[in-house]
């Protein structure tokens, strides 16, 4: 469903402000990264750390299962792992 939220002015310089309301439904404060991305004939905007996470748990889906992490005692046993294998370099 597509709601308009609100909308602002592209500068000279090609900037733009976003709006409170739409800083505040992303659950974004200053300094915060934006990203844009191009769907079709639409661009939406989205807060830069949770598009990361997004496609971080895309790229991970079905990884569990293929390593055969059953458990959280499993998932906890690899991360041991990982973390001594760090902490050794």
């Amino acid at each position: 469903m597509n709601v308009l939220v609100d909308n602002t002015k592209v500068s000279v310089d090609g900037q733009i402000v976003l709006p409170k309301t739409v800083t505040q439904k992303l659950g974004l404060i200053a300094g915060d990264n934006v990203v844009f991305i191009q769907e079709d004939n639409q661009v939406i905007v989205m807060n830069a750390a949770i598009y990361a996470m997004k496609k971080l748990q895309a790229e991970m889906k079905g990884e569990a299962e293929k390593a055969d992490l059953q458990t959280e005692e499993d998932i906890n046993a690899v991360l041991s792992d990982i973390r001594a294998e760090v902490e050794s370099v």
